[in-house]
């Protein structure tokens, strides 16, 4: 025991994860602000469920981000360039999604809903470029080690799920206490945290711009359609494509609907932001923790199968939850066995879409593959409310939990495939 404690000691406590846990939590705190926080706050400035589940759309930044995944991987910025490819668009990006947040703290959803809207999109746009930065910096920094990529998934995964917690119990705590506008004014100030990690550590890998000008089709050639061609070089891209896209798929659809589900089972944001706290935050601390270590016994295929099944399994205690309704115990046990196995299933998942990226493509690659991973998120479930109101909460859930069937199928006869 004590040599497993001295073993998880040495691989997680040094600086190289401490900065990933900050650059995780800088990626996942704008998240919930334009996501599960937001629709708390449209649902009770008044909004409609059906609207507020359409509001998801906003972050179709995020399931297209490869889509100038190619400029931010290649374009030199002015002056800043000399901090290193990955910090220098970092700074510039978390100035930019720090002003985007604070203004949408001054606009009152139920008088001026298309304008907030808008400002979510434009987060969620900022949001989406620092991943794409801080993602490519997470993969590059094991570059030279690459068995420990599942370690660095884990604390980077993290660092993300206080980041939720930070904008998710943290904006409802300060909601109760003051109001929404002051709450979100508040969660700007996260952006400072990914800001003073990057500036107190180093570029991963070197880089060299390309001195001479490139001609658009060049560009386009080398930066955006290589990075294509060599990922279709793999045989199954399309079943990977399938499986990456609905891995998610039972626990992302219900989330746009979570948090005005809470409310109709008559949680206050008192009591939503304590469990999601207390037993949220230790739950995801350890299932990503856990789930990394797990990884490096039994290998990623089965991860993702086994994490996969049991991802299903904790969907449908929410079923279990709308026939209880304001049940305290049973919303404590949801919310821990949730966090736990989404901690699990995104450390698998995270760990192996980052395998499969090529050294000299990771921006690009990696944007690509966590668009598609978005977009049952972000586009797909945006259908969930008006599913939530023809079938009930108690069949929703149910629907929810089968979504992710195909993708376990997949991993199922790809293990069975010694070949592969």
């Amino acid at each position: 025991m004590r040599k497993y404690l001295q073993y998880v000691y040495q691989t997680y406590i040094n600086k190289q994860m401490l900065v990933l846990l900050a650059l995780g939590f800088a990626s996942g705190f704008p998240f919930l602000l334009v996501f599960g926080t937001l629709t708390l706050w449209l649902k009770q400035s008044g909004l409609t469920l059906a609207l507020i589940a359409t509001f998801s759309l906003v972050k179709i930044p995020y399931s297209v981000k490869w889509l100038w995944s190619p400029l931010i991987d290649n374009v030199k910025l002015p002056y800043l360039y000399k901090f290193g490819r990955r910090r220098s668009w970092a700074f510039v990006v978390q100035i930019l999604l720090f002003i985007s947040i604070f203004t949408m703290s001054c606009v009152n959803p139920a008088q001026n809903y298309g304008f907030m809207a808008v400002l979510a999109c434009l987060t969620a746009f900022l949001s989406a470029s620092q991943d794409i930065v801080l993602d490519a910096y997470r993969v590059e920094c094991f570059a030279k080690q690459p068995e420990k990529q599942a370690n660095g998934v884990a604390i980077f995964v993290l660092g993300y799920r206080l980041g939720l917690i930070y904008s998710g119990a943290g904006a409802l705590y300060l909601a109760a206490l003051y109001d929404w506008n002051t709450a979100y004014k508040i969660m700007a100030l996260g952006g400072l945290v990914g800001l003073l990690a990057m500036l107190f550590t180093t570029e991963a890998v070197a880089y060299e711009y390309q001195k001479q000008k490139r001609k658009i089709s060049e560009f386009l050639a080398t930066s955006v359609v290589e990075p294509f061609k060599n990922f279709i070089k793999n045989p199954h891209w399309g079943w990977i494509i399938l499986m990456v896209f609905t891995y998610h798929l039972s626990n992302a659809y219900f989330n746009p609907v979570i948090n005005p589900f809470y409310d109709d089972m008559g949680f206050t944001k008192i009591e939503i932001a304590n469990v999601m706290k207390l037993y949220g935050m230790i739950a995801a601390i350890s299932g990503g923790i856990v789930g990394g270590l797990i990884i490096t016994k039994i290998g990623l295929k089965k991860g993702l199968l086994y994490f996969g099944i049991l991802q299903c399994f904790s969907t449908l205690l929410f079923s279990l939850q709308a026939i209880y309704g304001h049940n305290m115990p049973l919303f404590i046990v949801v919310v821990t066995v949730e966090n736990f196995i989404s901690g699990l299933a995104t450390t698998a998942l995270v760990a192996y879409v980052s395998s499969l990226c090529n050294k000299a493509y990771t921006a690009t690659q990696y944007a690509l593959l966590s668009s598609i991973m978005g977009a049952s998120r972000d586009i797909f479930s945006s259908t969930s409310g008006v599913v939530a109101q023809f079938l009930g909460w108690k069949l929703f859930f149910v629907v929810s939990a089968l979504m992710s069937l195909p993708s376990l199928l997949i991993i199922f006869f790809f293990i069975k495939d010694k070949k592969e």
